[in-house]
């Protein structure tokens, strides 16, 4: 999930309160560190801009990743400037070239190869390097939500979810932990499908984002420590990303509000099956430029140009 992106602007906004070394070595001392996290040999060049692969997964019963296929990929790219971030979602069921498995769904990557893989197929897809790799835990997920008191959301309309006969229904509500959690992973009954449930993703961090950003949390110490302990408690990343690194870029985005992060979904053409699997293909020309606007920190004004940003109301 996007919640890397929520504890960046956080911790610029309370920089000299993470100054204290306890509070360093409390929030990030508990973020767990994924060894080998990034791919060898062949990679894009890196530039002046920041990619990171933000990938949400249930943890095993021993407390790691290892052999879960993630529910969420994102490509969260920090603009040179700094003054904007644009998000593009990649569907779960993306039909692509895994490096050493040939073409399968995009999650099988994280599956088969842990973080390394998935990078290295997302870097493969689209040329773009990723500098870094953040894991969220769907129960951090669970407790940031909790910890900031619920989100609210709006449902513009009445929707039922097919799997398990649960009705939400139109108006705005705020939701815990475990309702958001059931929002975001719903897909049956969506008429997208699982298009829609990355918007519905989507619109949950930008709810979750002014929730976390609002006066009621930064005037609460109490509530923002919980904040932050939530996210970082439920929160791997490479090793090459530092407490210090973390720090360094929130700071550089501490003039960022919610208006200067845009959403998006890579452009796909439908869906279709390959054997028993159902997949989704995608626009490869469309994506293309999408991609080279990325490469050339053009993604914020691509995403306006091409009106593909996340639209304000999301069922």
């Amino acid at each position: 999930m996007l919640i890397v992106l929520v504890l960046a602007v956080g911790l610029a906004l309370v920089a000299a309160l993470l100054s204290g070394a306890w509070l360093q070595r409390q929030l990030g001392g508990q973020v767990e560190r994924l060894p080998s996290a990034m791919p060898t040999g062949d990679r894009p060049e890196p530039t002046e801009a920041m990619n990171i692969l933000l990938m949400g997964s249930d943890k095993r019963k021993d407390g790691s990743v290892a052999g879960q296929r993630s529910d969420t990929l994102m490509v969260l790219n920090v603009a040179e400037d700094r003054k904007s971030v644009s998000v593009v979602g990649i569907p779960r069921d993306s039909w692509v070239q895994v490096p050493g498995l040939g073409p399968s769904k995009i999650n099988a990557a994280f599956a088969d190869g842990g973080p390394a893989l998935a990078v290295e197929t997302v870097e493969k897809l689209t040329n773009v390097r990723i500098d870094h790799v953040g894991v969220i835990d769907w129960e951090g997920f669970k407790a940031l939500t909790d910890a900031l008191g619920g989100v609210p959301i709006t449902i513009p309309e009445t929707v039922r979810d097919g799997s398990n006969g649960r009705t939400w229904e139109k108006g705005t509500q705020r939701m815990d932990g475990k309702t958001a959690l059931a929002y975001v992973r719903q897909r049956y009954g969506l008429a997208g499908g699982d298009l829609d449930r990355i918007k519905r993703q989507q619109n949950f961090m930008r709810a979750l984002m002014n929730q976390t950003l609002s006066r009621q949390t930064f005037t609460n110490p109490r509530r923002l420590y919980d904040v932050l302990d939530a996210v970082t408690d439920n929160l791997a990343v490479d090793e090459d990303l530092t407490t210090g690194d973390m720090r360094n870029l929130a700071w550089s985005l501490r003039s960022i509000r919610s208006s200067d992060v845009k959403f998006t979904t890579v452009p796909v053409k439908g869906t279709g099956m390959e054997g028993a699997q159902s997949v989704v293909y995608l626009d490869r020309p469309a994506g293309d430029e999408l991609w080279q606007a990325v490469r050339e920190d053009k993604a914020a004004e691509w995403i306006d140009a091409t009106d593909s940003g996340l639209q304000e109301k999301v069922n």
